[in-house]
């Protein structure tokens, strides 16, 4: 519907151009010879509505049509700029929007496979190129086209022959730049992709690595690779915009010349000055209004060929597949009474790499709390990554109460689980909004809130603090200490009210005694509370009914 709105305004701006085109030979001819016009055959309805008498009265009728053509023309094609400039931008809306859900809804597999920079870079720097190189130039392209249709036939209508030069001389001028000035582009396009992709990749490893970037003195270090790179990106986009932007003058120049030129050659015709003026003005005007839709139409089209291989990046994200259900309501939980069992499982990320698990069989009891160790690297993680579907197992499967865990049914199973990761990921906001992560800030609840921070052993230290629950963690919790952080993970986690806890590694920040408190307080949240624990200190998982232990990518009972 927009897009049909956008092209009605089109035709109207044709129209309204190729008007305020035509109303020059009258009014210039009005000027010179006044008889000559209100004689003329087609001035003949506009002097009977007019009720006009005398030629000299055509000058005040002619001059308020040309001004009121002018106004008509100019408020078009600014109602065009608008509409052209917010539909390009609520396009790029929802390009971010479509790329950042279908991102977000891409496997765990895909996630560990890439640098976040590259996602960074397509949401921000990447759509905001395709909108503003792309989308609105094409949407330009459609607009100068139906414009420089109807200068042209006004044109046509007002001397064929000088219509004509001008359409295949500045027309074979233009094709010509945009021959010899492609291949440029398409290598300028390429290295603003690869240097956008870069930019963002170090700006990330400097100010996420600040502590060692300060105790190193490393600074110098990334200052230098970032000026090279954007250093790179500058003078590429320079080059693209002076390649859009210098023919114009070339084109102005050339212009003007073809005007003298043909003033003169119609001057040295027999015949009077007074009909050569006033079609030289509607070729003068006619010119005017030309080689700016031309020269838009050239920029447009160097614009795209710059920002080609930003716009296939784009398109790349944009055709990540949504999961089945991405589009479907929070399902309902998989039936979970007795127990998780894993069948002959093998896991490895691919066919060149090695096998991380290797046949591991267990069965989990519900309400069991469940205990593994290994050494660093023996595949811990990874079967509690497959335990909560995040990786899917290369061969064997899961099984929940005998019923297999599969793509159909992986978001009813994860609606049991809440994990608790060793590194715990705090946004930007407040303590509650960090608890209650995920939730909408109207949406919180906050005596749940309270009753998980207290139940981690972290609400005594918040609400000594001025602002209690409502405090700023800074940035990845910059402001709190490791064990806050961790504590403020596991409130997260029983906020949940999920019935299996997975803690990879999550108290190794937590002193002996707050340690205990935690998992005595876990423990007694009821008996259908099913845990799973990795943990390197045997105190954390001294009160577990099984512990596994996992080496070399198999798992035997350790106790």
């Amino acid at each position: 519907m927009q897009f049909l709105l956008v092209l009605v305004i089109m035709v109207f701006a044709s129209i309204a151009e190729v008007v305020s085109i035509g109303l020059v030979v009258p009014f210039l001819g009005v000027l010179s010879s006044p008889e000559e016009i209100y004689q003329h055959s087609l001035m003949q309805p506009i002097l009977l509505i007019w009720n006009v008498t005398e030629p000299n009265q055509l000058m005040l009728i002619l001059t308020i049509l040309f001004i009121s053509a002018a106004i008509v023309s100019g408020v078009i094609r600014l109602v065009l700029l608008y509409v052209i400039t917010r539909l390009s931008f609520l396009t790029g809306a929802d390009l971010n929007y479509s790329i950042y859900r279908r991102t977000l809804y891409q496997d765990y597999s895909e996630h560990i496979s890439r640098n976040s920079s590259e996602i960074i870079n397509g949401l921000i720097t990447k759509t905001s190129t395709v909108v503003n190189g792309v989308i609105t130039p094409i949407l330009t392209i459609l607009s100068s086209l139906i414009m420089f249709i109807g200068i042209m036939s006004a044109l046509f209508f007002i001397n064929i022959t000088v219509a004509i030069i001008s359409l295949v001389g500045f027309g074979l001028l233009y094709g010509l730049v945009a021959k010899y000035t492609r291949k440029k582009l398409k290598d300028n396009s390429f290295c603003i992709a690869e240097t956008t992709d870069q930019t963002v990749k170090i700006l990330q490893e400097g100010v996420n690595g600040i502590r060692d970037v300060l105790i190193g003195g490393n600074q110098q270090f990334y200052c230098q690779i970032y000026k090279d790179v954007d250093m790179r990106f500058r003078l590429a986009s320079a080059d693209n915009l002076l390649i859009s932007g210098s023919p114009r003058y070339v084109m102005e120049a050339i212009g003007m010349i073809l005007i003298a030129g043909m003033a003169y050659a119609m001057s040295q015709q027999e015949g009077s000055m007074i009909t050569v003026i006033p079609m030289l003005g509607a070729l003068a005007l006619g010119a005017q209004r030309l080689l700016p839709i031309m020269q838009q139409l050239y920029g447009a089209y160097s614009s795209i060929q710059g920002s080609e291989t930003s716009f296939r990046d784009v398109l790349k994200l944009l055709e990540q597949p949504l999961p089945g259900y991405a589009n479907q309501e929070v399902p309902l939980p998989i039936v979970f009474n007795r127990h998780i069992n894993i069948n002959k499982l093998n896991f490895r990320y691919s066919e060149d790499t090695p096998w991380i698990l290797n046949n591991i069989s267990l069965k989990i009891e519900k309400g069991s709390c469940v205990g593994f160790v290994g050494e660093t690297g023996s595949g811990k993680s990874t079967l509690l990554d497959i335990i909560m579907g995040l990786l899917d197992p290369t061969g064997g499967h899961m099984s929940i109460d005998n019923r297999v865990v599969g793509v159909e049914n992986m978001r009813s199973w994860q609606v049991h689980l809440a994990h608790v990761p060793q590194e715990i990921y705090l946004t930007d906001s407040t303590i509650e909004e960090n608890i209650a992560f995920g939730v909408p800030k109207n949406k919180i609840d906050y005596d749940r809130v309270k009753t998980a921070a207290k139940k981690s052993k972290i609400s005594e230290s918040i609400e000594n603090w001025p602002a209690g629950y409502r405090t700023l963690v800074g940035e990845q919790g910059v402001r709190l200490s490791g064990g806050q952080k961790q504590r403020i993970g596991i409130a997260r986690a029983l906020y949940q009210q999920a019935d299996v806890l997975i803690f990879d590694e999550a108290t190794s920040a937590l002193d002996y005694k707050t340690e205990l408190e935690v998992m005595k307080e876990i423990r007694g949240l009821g008996e259908d509370l099913t845990i799973l624990i990795i943990a390197h200190r045997v105190s954390t998982l001294k009160d577990c009914d099984q512990v596994f232990e996992l080496l070399d990518g198999e798992i035997k009972l350790k106790y």
